[in-house]
């Protein structure tokens, strides 16, 4: 008989609404949910904390942070997916689409991407196959339009691959979430340490770049998805136009929107809208574009991401169920929400015969501490 787990007398957050009950984990999935504050024998009296859905990370650059710690430091990549996927389980997160970049840049102009994905992709997906993980992990393409490479990186990946994820990616400066050159500029000089004459240069070429590549990569990117059947997301829509032409390519998923604009034209055409966690953390965008909150209040928020602080997403959805006053939405934006968007119907819900994601905590002080984080059903924080 597979081991049981009941956690009783506990807050379970369930689709659209709360009660105090217990849970019950076996063979990987919950076989039980039932309410009430009794505590049977042999379960775990979780003395009213709550007990949520595992969090679902849809983009996170947490796994190229460990790769490449410093800017000139670069991490065997072993060792680093096996760091990697430790933080985010002792996050509560218990499924990653990891994003990996495609797409490099050659030659001068400031900053250089080495090309890394299919190696990286190969590793990590070995990892996964040798059970050296504690958590869920997928692929996610970050498709960088302003680049060399891309068309030939895509070609690298099929199929069997199962990439959940590719994204359209354009950094070219001056437009999107660089639209405003001087908040570039702080970005990047604080970042790269570059000199003014480098930066000049390096918006010089990159603009060129994109210029003579946008259209053919962005279709390329396009194509890859629906070869690879991966679900397609836009990056950083501006205006009205991007979110149309994101929609003419089949986008299901915006990535930060950094205007209130472009998150509405996403609602009216179906697309969800996915904002960082660190935004609403620290009450707006780093790069001076539109604020998680302010689309949260406007109703135009449906999912969270981690994005570059994997411990930002749980404390988010804290700071969201404040916001709404209503916990079971907000933790929908971390768990049910991405799940749908990814495509995976068997997780991301307190629900009988699904997936034995699941995490304990309380809230101390306005701040989430875990208590304890399952993965299909194996305790992995």
């Amino acid at each position: 008989m597979p081991e049981t787990l009941t956690l009783a007398n506990a807050r379970l957050i369930l689709p659209g609404r709360e009660m105090t009950g217990r849970i019950t984990l076996q063979g990987g999935e919950i076989v039980e949910i039932a309410a009430g504050g009794a505590v049977p024998a042999g379960a775990v009296d979780c003395g009213g904390d709550i007990v949520a859905p595992g969090l679902v990370e849809l983009h996170t650059d947490n796994l190229e942070r460990h790769i490449r710690p410093r800017p000139s430091a670069h991490w065997p990549h072993k060792p680093a997916i096996v760091a990697h996927d430790a933080e985010l389980a002792a996050c509560g997160i218990t499924t990653v689409f990891d994003a990996i970049r495609v797409g490099s840049i050659e030659g001068k102009g400031g900053i250089g991407w080495s090309r890394y994905a299919r190696d990286l992709a190969d590793e990590l997906l070995a990892m996964r196959a040798s059970g050296a993980l504690k958590i869920s992990h997928h692929i996610h393409l970050r498709a960088e339009i302003c680049s060399h490479s891309l068309v030939e990186e895509l070609a690298q990946f099929g199929p069997e691959d199962r990439i959940g994820i590719l994204s359209l990616m354009d950094h070219t400066p001056g437009q999107r979430q660089f639209a405003d050159i001087g908040q570039y500029a702080t970005y990047m000089k604080g970042k790269h340490g570059l000199s003014e004459e480098v930066f000049q240069e390096h918006v010089r070429t990159r603009q060129a770049l994109g210029e003579a590549v946008r259209d053919a990569h962005e279709a390329a990117a396009v194509e890859a998805a629906q070869r690879l059947g991966a679900v397609l997301a836009s990056h950083d829509d501006t205006a009205v136009d991007h979110v149309v032409r994101s929609a003419a390519h089949g986008v299901a998923l915006a990535e930060f929107p950094t205007t209130e604009e472009a998150a509405r034209a996403c609602r009216q055409h179906g697309i969800a809208v996915m904002m960082g966690a660190p935004n609403l953390v620290r009450g707006g965008s780093h790069s001076g574009n539109v604020s998680a909150a302010a689309l949260a209040r406007a109703g135009l928020l449906d999912i969270v991401s981690s994005d570059y602080v994997p411990a930002a997403l749980l404390y988010a959805a804290v700071l969201l169920g404040d916001l709404w006053g209503d916990m079971a939405r907000a933790m929908a934006t971390v768990s049910s929400g991405p799940a749908r968007a990814a495509g995976l119907s068997d997780r991301g819900r307190l629900a009988e015969g699904l997936r034995a994601d699941v995490i304990r905590f309380r809230v101390v002080e306005g701040v989430p501490v875990l208590r304890g984080v399952w993965a299909a059903g194996a305790r992995v924080a």
